[in-house]
């Protein structure tokens, strides 16, 4: 969901459109690297080396703005959140439009992102002009958000570029403390920090524990409830060891495409009218940091952690 960057008229459509609290800040867009310095105050040399590393890509540097990018688009902060997308019809857009495109992912505020195009006038609808069909996203979860405006670069949203990636092109980073964003008296300094996320309409519950442990539990739990009124998120590995319940799989584990296969799950729930889901939890490796965020958020911070035992 698109509007020019530059103009506080176009950052309040967006807001509209979403039904999204105007002290989100938006990301703003770029398709040329020599479009970066205007709409900064100065670029650190780290974000340099990043922008060098991983643009175009899923990553987004967190910037002390130009006083041409009005307060609109960033939330009301001096800092401005800029990608370089790698998605061509993306770039063709973005020149066309002028270079600059304020661009929060195209769902209703809070619900589970869109990661096709069928997904985008389920929730938007009439609230915007026209869709342009890319096809089904590559990744799936949305860029990773870094801040370069501290001493110490710091992590917002991760992403598909995690944390250990980043570490290895320029040393020391951090993960933001308000990652969980239960804390609601924070300002947001990036999309995703501070309200309920990519939520299902039904209350969720992730279950974390060795594989066996989290399918008795879940299946414990699951026959609480009439078999259409539960959903389970699973894995493509485990999606035949349910006995109970609508189960639904977010993708494989082996061939990573959990990413890929996450939003459009808890759609699926939604479709399917249930009124509780138990998930799997994908902490699996370094590349779960992005799902695990976005699940957690989904389920209100809900979790339960299975002993060894």
């Amino acid at each position: 969901l698109g509007g020019n960057a530059l103009d506080e008229k176009a950052a309040g459509k967006i807001y509209a459109a979403k039904g999204r609290p105007s002290d989100n800040p938006l990301i703003v867009h770029i398709a040329e690297f020599d479009k970066l310095a205007p709409i900064v105050a100065e670029i650190p040399e780290k974000a340099k080396i990043l922008a060098e590393k991983y643009w175009p890509g899923p990553l987004t540097m967190i910037l002390p703005k130009a006083d041409i990018v009005p307060r609109e688009t960033t939330g009301g902060l001096d800092s401005v959140a800029v990608r370089f997308p790698s998605d061509r019809i993306a770039q063709e857009l973005i020149l066309a439009a002028g270079g600059y495109v304020a661009a929060p992912s195209a769902n209703t505020s809070g619900r589970p992102s869109p990661t096709t195009a069928g997904h985008v006038a389920e929730d938007l609808g009439d609230a915007i002009d026209m869709i342009i069909d890319g096809g089904l996203v590559g990744i799936g979860v949305e860029s990773t958000i870094i801040d370069v405006t501290e001493d110490t670069p710091t992590i917002l949203r991760p992403g598909h570029i995690t944390k250990n990636m980043i570490a290895k092109v320029i040393g020391t980073v951090q993960m933001d403390a308000g990652l969980s964003g239960l804390d609601q008296s924070v300002k947001p300094k990036a999309p995703g920090m501070k309200y309920r996320h990519y939520a299902p309409k039904a209350s969720m519950t992730v279950i974390q524990g060795k594989k066996e442990a989290v399918i008795r539990r879940i299946e414990e739990l699951a026959a609480e409830y009439p078999k259409e009124k539960v959903g389970i998120l699973a894995a493509d590995e485990t999606l035949s060891c349910y006995t109970h319940g609508q189960v639904v799989s977010a993708g494989s584990r082996n061939e990573h495409t959990i990413e890929q296969g996450l939003y459009r799950a808890l759609r699926e729930f939604d479709h399917m009218g249930v009124s509780v889901i138990f998930s799997e939890s994908f902490a699996d490796d370094d590349r779960s940091e992005a799902i695990m965020n976005r699940l957690l958020k989904a389920a209100g911070q809900k979790i339960e952690y299975l002993s060894d035992k």
